[in-house]
């Protein structure tokens, strides 16, 4: 899925993780960093009201825990990508260049979605604060990246669990990376041992991974066109609905 570059796996590998610190530190320069992480909670939650029925499912719950809390995580990742950029070399060496381009598409996931989260946290701010969170939500996805942007972060998620759901069926791949778990220990890279672990245990559980993978395709692409709506606000009620609905729970 990753686009075509004259940079190999480990190269582009770095350069994502590159783009997403400079994020960050553009988000701690401009004192924004609290708002991407509630734009990251509101996502979060709207996430887990989308597929509530996959998180509660036997089958699917590992697979949608996976999206929600390592793609999508409402956490610091700074540790696992420095983790990430310094095996990048070693992920190529070592590995069948699919996990290689595994590991590409992840990290192009994250800075696509870095990108468009602290660009929805700017237009956040400009808000009205006196507007529903949904409106204001939509509002900032609206100002907020193109129709193109969205979908390509859309096909990248579904290229990942594609790659996965091959690759979960190579025996010989799921052994190698658990005999990493000690050099991984060693070298000081637990957290990014786990990740990948975790998405291969995830896929590895599921019967039908094209059942779920196509199934957040379709939803994601619903919520993707609504947003997008500037004739409803619909939408914005929706979304306002989920958080309060979330808020009276907690």
């Amino acid at each position: 899925m990753s686009q075509p570059s004259d940079l190999g796996p480990a190269d582009r590998i770095r350069q994502h993780l590159a783009g997403v610190e400079s994020l960050r530190v553009d988000a701690h320069r401009s004192g924004s960093s609290e708002t991407v992480m509630t734009i990251k909670r509101l996502q979060a939650v709207r996430f887990r009201h989308t597929y509530s029925d996959f998180l509660n499912s036997p089958e699917y719950a590992s697979a949608a825990r996976f999206f929600l809390e390592e793609l999508y995580g409402v956490r610091d990742f700074s540790v696992r990508d420095r983790q990430f950029s310094r095996i990048a070399v070693g992920l190529e060496a070592l590995f069948p260049a699919a996990v290689a381009e595994l590991a590409v598409d992840m990290t192009e996931l994250h800075v696509l979605t870095e990108r468009l989260d602290h660009g929805m946290a700017m237009a956040w701010q400009a808000t009205p604060t006196s507007d529903s969170m949904g409106t204001r939500y939509q509002a900032a996805w609206q100002l907020t990246g193109t129709l193109a942007e969205r979908q390509r972060q859309l096909n990248v998620v579904f290229a990942i669990g594609k790659e996965l759901q091959a690759l979960v069926r190579k025996r010989g791949i799921r052994t190698a990376l658990r005999l990493m778990r000690s050099p991984a220990r060693a070298a000081g890279l637990e957290s990014l041992q786990a990740f990948l672990e975790a998405g291969f245990d995830a896929f590895a559980s599921m019967k039908d991974a094209t059942f779920f993978m196509e199934t957040i395709r379709d939803r994601e692409q619903v919520w993707i066109t609504r947003l997008f709506d500037t004739a409803s606000d619909t939408c914005s009620q929706s979304l306002s609905a989920i958080w309060s609905q979330e808020s009276s729970a907690a």
